[in-house]
């Protein structure tokens, strides 16, 4: 049956704790991307079984619900009119998020947000370097071609001029003229500088120096370095804004860039490239010795964090690292760490998808495994694996050896920002690196297979136990149990009007549980304001379900409602969540009538009571 947008819509609205807890509201390709005021109000549980809702996380201050491709878009639009929100932008809704969270995390946040947008450039710069490399081994004479100079041209432009790219992303984010960051991000490579990547080849003495004020500044480049370049932005951009706003108007458009560039400049190659150049090194050393150290225990130590910072939204600070490395030494060293990390958490979704007996589970868990073996983890982390938690903790286990594996094999790629499958066109070592995606996946999977069960909490599916006593039986079919608890004569139910077959003869269920299912294929025809009871109808036979006795005077409070009029549902659907003690604090008796309001058209056929 194909999925109700606007029930989906309305179901979430109605657990994020009403409209004023909405701040915005935008999608993606597969996600409903909202920021909430207070998270404390949000129902999550309610609105991981929303049909349509395949995951949830919150990540960098936003909630997301994972819906779909084609999918997201009608449920969005339904979404906006339900609530008269009006359409925002992910970048207006990332605004909002990132306004409302903690500044480490915010720091932290930056350099993703910077890395990410130039990532299209340098995934296919790093593929064709990695293209480029491996085709002279399989064709010796491709090495001397004007083919093999071209390509490798293209493909090493993005790394050759990277600075550059950093910096007109910086400045995007930074809220600066990306025109005037890209000239900030030229001036660090100019033509006019000894190459980075070259000066070692120059003596002490040799490299020409300018002399400005009391600065003695090496006429050297920055290739090669990303963390220079950042803050040169964050400066040019916050200076630029200062004078906007200081200037007057009349002389704005001439003096603001002039004095921005000139200032900027100044600063960068006197104090901020020579600082932070120096430090920048340091961390790609201490990355490299991290890698290394202890027999790979380092390397193994971070392929166990990675998945948790892709739980946080803080995994793409990497990217740092990893572009400084190809900068520097033309090889991404820290690639097979999250590689393994990410294959790994492929591998425990894997093992959920085959295992799980659960329709819906079962149909987020494959996809959602296939789109982790291209290196693209956050459907199956918050959608599976960490929902769960013993598949993810699985994918950990997994991820850290196949690291470990890693870093005694010794290879790395020649891009950042690709793992899994994708990843097999980047390494340097194809065997190695197909070996480690085997033991992180498969370990990954084997762990998750024999640890995690689908049963009783873990699985969250209290509805998916489909009921098998019957208790109401005609010439039009068989009712069965939907509660939970002890069937009781209709005479026994503690209501005069249910006892004496006013409402038409039945049972009543003394719950153990308060949860009521569909007790048969059916259509809700009745769904009332206080959510106590359903009207259901199937084959001719009108079921009451009614949740105690006089709990029409609670006005809904501990009743939880998942369908509404007209909807078609299963055998063993969930229906009505109620609050057991709820009901007992207020003084009345829990005790649910199952009755059928039209008995008298089966007076020849109908028997009620217990039948398995």
């Amino acid at each position: 049956m194909a999925l109700d947008y606007r029930k989906c819509a309305e179901e979430i609205f109605s657990h994020l704790g009403g409209k004023d807890n909405i701040i915005s509201a935008a999608h993606c390709a597969t996600r409903l991307r909202l920021v909430i005021a207070d998270n404390s109000k949000i129902d999550t549980k309610a609105l991981e079984d929303v049909e349509g809702v395949q995951g949830l996380f919150d990540s960098n201050g936003q909630l997301q619900l994972i819906i779909g491709t084609g999918t997201v878009n009608k449920v969005y639009d339904e979404f906006l009119d339900i609530t008269g929100l009006t359409a925002a932008t992910k970048a207006e809704v990332k605004a909002a998020a990132a306004s409302r969270m903690p500044l480490w995390k915010q720091i932290l946040k930056t350099p993703g947000d910077i890395f990410v947008p130039i990532l299209p450039a340098i995934v296919a710069s790093g593929l064709m370097m990695g293209l480029v490399e491996a085709l002279p081994r399989f064709i010796p004479t491709f090495g001397q071609s004007d083919w093999y100079g071209f390509l490798d041209l293209v493909a090493n432009t993005a790394f050759a001029l990277l600075p550059v790219l950093v910096a007109i992303s910086a400045a995007n984010v930074f809220g600066g003229n990306v025109y005037l960051g890209a000239v900030i991000g030229l001036m660090m490579v100019h033509p006019a500088l000894i190459n980075a990547w070259t000066v070692g080849n120059y003596a002490a003495g040799e490299i020409p120096t300018w002399q400005l004020l009391f600065f003695n500044v090496k006429q050297v480049g920055y290739q090669g370095h990303v963390i220079p370049v950042i803050l040169a932005v964050l400066l040019m951009s916050k200076l630029e804004q200062w004078l906007h706003k200081h200037v007057p108007e009349m002389i704005d458009l001439f003096v603001t860039p002039l004095c921005t560039v000139l200032v900027t400049a100044f600063v960068t190659f006197t104090v901020i490239g020579p600082v932070f150049s120096v430090l920048e090194n340091w961390v790609l050393s201490a990355a490299q010795a991290l890698i290394t150290v202890g027999f790979g225990i380092g390397s193994m130590i971070m392929g166990a964090i990675y998945p948790f910072t892709v739980v946080m939204g803080l995994h793409h600070m990497y990217n740092v690292i990893e572009a400084g490395m190809i900068s520097s030494t033309g090889l991404n060293t820290w690639m097979p760490i999250a590689s393994a990390a990410n294959f790994a958490q492929f591998g425990a979704c894997l093992a959920v998808a085959l295992k799980a007996k659960n329709a819906k589970t079962k149909a987020v868990a494959l996809p959602s495994s296939l789109s982790a073996s291209l290196g693209i983890t956050e459907p199956a982390i918050f959608g599976v694996n960490f929902r769960y938690m013993k598949p993810f903790i699985a994918g950990v286990i997994g991820g850290a050896v196949g690291s470990l594996f890693a870093a005694w094999a010794k290879f790395g790629a020649t891009t950042y920002g690709v793992t899994g499958i994708p990843g097999l066109l980047a390494v340097n070592n194809l065997p190695m690196y197909i070996l480690e995606l085997l033991i992180s996946g498969g370990l990954a999977f084997v762990i998750c297979w024999f640890i995690w069960k689908e049963e009783g909490a873990e699985s969250g599916k209290e509805e998916d136990k489909v009921p098998t006593v019957s208790v109401i039986r005609c010439s039009a079919g068989t009712i069965y149990q939907p509660v939970e608890g002890k069937v009781i004569p209709r005479e026994e139910i503690p209501d005069q009007t249910f006892a004496e077959g006013i409402l038409g003869d039945g049972v009543g269920v003394e719950p153990t549980k308060g949860l009521v299912v569909a007790p048969f294929d059916c259509v809700v025809t009745q769904t009332p304001e206080t959510k106590h009871a359903i009207g259901l109808e199937c084959n001719g036979m009108e079921l009451l379900i009614h949740v105690g006795v006089n709990t029409v005077e609670m006005n809904g409070d501990g009743f939880k409602l998942f369908v509404q009029e007209g909807d078609e549902v299963k055998l063993g659907q969930k229906l009505i969540e109620f609050d057991r003690k709820k009901i007992k604090a207020a003084g009345y008796s829990d005790t649910v009538a199952v009755l059928l309001t039209n008995s008298y058209d089966y007076e020849d056929s109908i028997s009620c009571g217990v039948e398995e």
